[in-house]
């Protein structure tokens, strides 16, 4: 069975390395390696922002911040693919047809972004499709889905289960590309899976008992879409 995680930079790299979470991580893929094929998107993290902040500084354009910002994500994808040792696959995918024929290979499939003007949200979406995957499962700061964002309003609810219609609605509410008007899994990611039915799964990164049943399609305290 074939799994894509989508893996939120602020996790990975909050300022610096969290090399306690990395190591933790890889070694729950390690361990499922056997019954899962695993491919791994890694986002950017605060140093992704960072450089794109420092690319508009200097005047460069959105194309070159998304750019460099690509870079940050691969950074990040490199540091799981040290942790993991001869259970990665040797190289990084850099794009979704190296990561389909990388799937075969029984080692786990390690990206960064891919082209400029997508999210890596958006990229594990593309690459699920692509390789057939049972299931997404969404790593992040946050344990689920929201009516709203609950870091900047208490009254907002989680949703244990929504259909993809739902999450798309509120994606479109909500992920205004702007900054301040974040959601969880931005509106193209979204639209993607709905066309194609990929069950997703959003749990909160850090609880890896939590990831662990996501991953094995079994009840969590996070979100189910499908």
């Amino acid at each position: 069975m074939k799994v894509v995680l989508s893996v939120g930079g602020s996790l990975l790299n909050p300022g610096k390395p969290d090399f306690d979470f990395i190591e933790k991580l890889t070694s729950l893929l390690k361990r499922l390696k056997t019954k899962y094929r695993f491919a791994v998107v890694c986002g950017g993290g605060v140093p992704a922002r960072e450089q794109a902040s420092h690319i508009r500084k200097l005047g460069g354009s959105e194309f070159l911040a998304d750019e460099t910002a690509i870079l940050c994500t691969r950074m990040n994808a490199l540091l799981m693919m040290a942790s993991l040792g001869d259970d990665a696959y040797p190289s990084l995918a850099e794009s979704f047809r190296e990561a389909v024929g990388a799937m075969n290979s029984g080692k786990i499939v390690l990206m960064g972004g891919t082209i400029p003007g997508i999210t890596t949200d958006t990229d594990a979406a593309l690459l699920a499709e692509g390789v057939g995957a049972a299931r997404i499962v969404n790593l992040s700061n946050v344990d689920g889905v929201y009516t709203s964002d609950p870091r900047k309003n208490k009254d907002a609810k989680k949703m244990s289960r929504m259909g993809f219609i739902q999450l798309v609605e509120l994606a479109s509410k909500y992920d205004k590309r702007k900054a301040g008007t974040r959601f969880i899994f931005d509106l193209i990611a979204c639209k993607l899976i709905a066309r194609s039915g990929i069950e997703t799964h959003f749990v909160y990164g850090k609880n890896l008992d939590e990831l662990q049943r996501a991953i094995e399609g079994k009840t969590h305290s996070g979100t189910v879409v499908k």
